[in-house]
């Protein structure tokens, strides 16, 4: 297996501290993302850069310029960007209507918009040498779109958009693009929900207050049942890079919970999304 370039974003905790790790293990060069290296995550990237193959770099992925100063630190040293695991995200929750149009564009540009700044800027680098694998990690929300996590739901759903189109776009030049759809996991990014910023909206809902409490319930059940492991995550990550160039799945679902109704829809969609091509006449871009 040859050594890769692999820029990872959100690497402080969860999914993408692990998948640093586990990638790292493999002998690959990794390059870490995180915000705020000398403030609040100055211990988590001390820790990580201390990792054999990881670099870390303080990126605002919200900030173009800090965004293409990281990705000519990585060009410069390696000259190429071999994978990018866009792997960054936040979460936000509650009924809909609280939810500002400031707030719906600041879950789009962290969800939709970071990840398309990374696309843009490693595409040409991938496709100088006709080869390249892009990992968009989405949500089973990029599905469905659940009550209390339509803003959120709909930033995957976005993600899921770009990452779909491009995926039959590239693949004919020799790069992959691929999606995870984990489900719920404990890790810390349930810690770092945020609200609807308006809410002298929410005593209209008191007929339906009952439900997120409910929502909540089950998925401690599930987590007590199902005792659902991140690294699973991480692990799909590796997966993908291991397998060969052209034969990676659009789709990956890592969900031990309810995971088999995400991948019934998957499949479902797969079958009348090929018709679509054929219809319109792109139907070369499915093979």
């Amino acid at each position: 297996m040859s050594k890769k370039t692999v820029l990872i974003t959100g690497t402080n905790s969860g999914f993408g501290w692990l998948t640093a790790h586990s990638v790292a293990a493999l002998g690959h060069s990794v390059y870490a993302t995180m915000r705020d290296t000398k403030g609040k995550n100055a211990d988590k990237a001390k820790a990580l850069a201390e990792v054999e193959n990881i670099t870390v770099l303080d990126v605002s992925l919200t900030d173009e310029e800090s965004v293409k100063n990281a990705i000519d630190t990585i060009i410069a040293k390696e000259g190429t960007i071999d994978v990018l695991v866009n792997n960054a995200g936040s979460a936000m929750f509650g009924v809909a209507e609280s939810f500002t149009t400031e707030d719906v564009k600041w879950m789009f540009d962290v969800n939709v918009n970071a990840p398309w700044r990374l696309m843009k800027l490693a595409l040409p680098f991938m496709r100088k040498k006709s080869e390249g694998l892009i990992i968009n990690v989405s949500s089973g929300w990029g599905r469905f779109s659940a009550p209390f996590s339509a803003v959120y739901a709909a930033s995957k759903f976005g993600l899921e958009g770009l990452s779909e189109g491009l995926h039959y776009e590239v693949r004919p030049l020799g790069i992959d693009v691929a999606i995870i759809q984990p489900g719920a996991f404990p890790t810390e990014m349930a810690q770092k929900i945020q609200f609807g910023s308006d809410t002298s909206v929410v005593d209209g809902y008191s007929a339906i207050a009952e439900v997120p409490n409910k929502m909540g319930s089950a998925r401690d059940q599930m987590f007590e049942t199902v005792k659902p492991d991140p690294q699973d995550v991480a692990d799909a990550v590796v997966n993908l890079i291991n397998l060969p160039q052209g034969k990676r799945p659009l789709r990956t679902v890592v969900d031990p919970s309810t995971g088999k109704i995400v991948q019934a829809a998957n499949e479902a969609v797969e079958v009348e999304y090929a018709k679509v091509l054929n219809a319109f006449g792109m139907k070369e871009l499915l093979d």
